[in-house]
């Protein structure tokens, strides 16, 4: 089992930025890959972005690409989202989730994550 939990969402103008945290405990986060994902009010959870177990794949939706950067410290069990040039459509809830290694290949859909934090609600004021 492992439990996740998001800290670092709040509320930001838009154009600046924020660091969203996802803390690990119960097994090593390098047995895993890690992804995040959104859920903006009234809409379906989307994909954000995924690093690898070791972190030298990352992968990103088009939406945030350029903008977004994915990063994890393994010796801390915690993986990073740092969201910059934020735009109100970027308000959501977000999620990290683990994925086992075996799962790779569907990295983009929700059913290759195995376990899920709570959110960390992002809102981005114009």
């Amino acid at each position: 089992q492992v439990q996740l939990v998001e800290s670092g969402g709040g509320l930001v103008q838009a154009g600046g930025f924020l660091r969203v945290s996802c803390a690990a405990s119960g097994r090593a986060l390098s047995m895993y890959a890690m992804g995040w994902f959104r859920q903006a009010p009234g809409m379906e959870r989307e994909f954000v972005g995924v690093i690898s177990w070791s972190g030298d794949s990352i992968y990103y939706a088009d939406s945030v690409k350029g903008r977004f950067t994915i990063s994890r410290d393994n010796a801390k069990n915690t993986v990073y989202l740092q969201m910059n040039s934020l735009k109100p459509e970027d308000t959501a809830v977000y999620y990290c989730a683990a994925a086992p290694f075996s799962n790779w290949g569907r990295r983009v859909e929700e059913v290759a994550y195995a376990y899920w934090g709570q959110g960390t609600q992002v809102t981005v004021s114009s």
